[in-house]
């Protein structure tokens, strides 16, 4: 059957079956998440044939007609005070801002945040953000932990953010980590299983697989782990997910008995004290508005920095994280990835 999508200037008519949600018409309508669909359909910003519709799960008849009012890019104040920061723009235009994130700052709000989130410093700095995640989550196309450093896209715009969420679902766009470990690597790893929920620990993930259970709130997961030096005590790893979950790297890593250095919560065990070890180095989108395909590299803070060219040596160090060789490093499995 036929539905048609009408948002702003832009109208788009869908070949559909009939079990097919209102929450999915309007994901592929204007090409974004599901959740982030639910979240406009929730918003009040939906309506079926002229009457407005928030039941995410409602099955459509034919000919339906559904108009989306997207909300508009926000300027807001946050609303806590913001301290100031050094955040490293890599880049900026009128639809996209990529930032070296740096550790220990919590990307947005939650109930159990009370410090200042990057949300709040990019509303500090009258930055324009998306609004498609909700005003909590402005800008905020994907997120880091708060100890992970790194590269992070923010959307200015709401058809950025639909843009760059489609991709983020297609793995069209996507970082390239790099992490230290506290047992060496010998050989590249492919891990591909479910993780849930860990049973006895609910801060944490667990590849249930491994631990022989069973969760219906269980997500496939896949991640590659290069390693680009190692040492008799530790590696250098590149990493890069084929999927987006909560705590994947750090979950898969324990799940074969290995823990990024400074990691409690997942196992680490070693005499160093810090942060957790982990940068996302490099960035892959296509832009919005050019489609040119960019990457971007987010340089390494000096914590992280200065720990591993203690270990491997910085001449040795540089030459491993050359941008070029952790992307070839790549080829095989992402060839793989894409013939299944």
């Amino acid at each position: 059957m036929k539905i048609r999508v009408i948002c702003g200037a832009s109208t788009r008519t869908l070949e559909v079956d009939s079990s097919t949600r209102l929450d999915e018409c309007v994901a592929l309508g204007i090409e974004t998440s599901r959740n982030q669909a639910q979240a406009l359909i929730k918003q009040g910003a939906i309506t079926l044939n002229g009457t407005l519709c928030q039941k995410c799960g409602l099955r459509l008849t034919a000919d339906t007609s559904i108009s989306i009012a997207l909300p508009p890019s926000t300027q807001a104040k946050p609303t806590t005070q913001v301290p100031e920061m050094a955040i490293t723009r890599i880049y900026e235009d009128e639809e996209l801002l990529i930032l070296n994130k740096p550790p220990h700052l919590v990307v947005h709000s939650a109930p159990s945040v009370r410090e200042a989130t990057l949300v709040d410093w990019l509303q500090a700095q009258g930055v324009m953000l998306s609004t498609l995640s909700g005003a909590h989550r402005a800008g905020i196309v994907h997120r880091l932990d708060k100890q992970t450093s790194g590269a992070i896209a923010i959307a200015k715009t709401n058809a950025a953010h639909a843009y760059l969420s489609q991709q983020l679902k297609d793995r069209a766009m996507g970082r390239y980590y790099v992490a230290l470990i506290d047992k060496p690597l010998k050989e590249p790893r492919m891990i591909a299983c479910n993780l849930a929920r860990h049973p006895n620990n609910r801060l944490k993930m667990a590849n249930i697989d491994a631990m022989g259970q069973h969760s219906t709130a269980a997500r496939f997961s896949q991640s590659v782990f290069i390693p680009l030096i190692n040492t008799q005590e530790t590696s250098l790893l590149a990493i890069k997910l084929y999927t987006g979950r909560t705590h994947q790297i750090r979950a898969h890593l324990e799940s074969i008995n290995r823990h990024i250095v400074g990691d409690r919560l997942y196992g680490y065990s070693g005499a160093l004290e810090c942060r957790v070890m982990l940068h996302a180095y490099l960035l892959y989108l296509t832009h919005p508005a050019t489609h040119k395909q960019m990457v971007f590299r987010a340089g390494i803070f000096g914590d992280m920095l200065q720990c591993a060219q203690e270990i491997f040596g910085v001449k040795e160090f540089d030459e491993a994280i050359r941008q070029d060789e952790i992307v070839q490093a790549f080829n095989h499995w992402d060839s793989a990835y894409r013939a299944k």
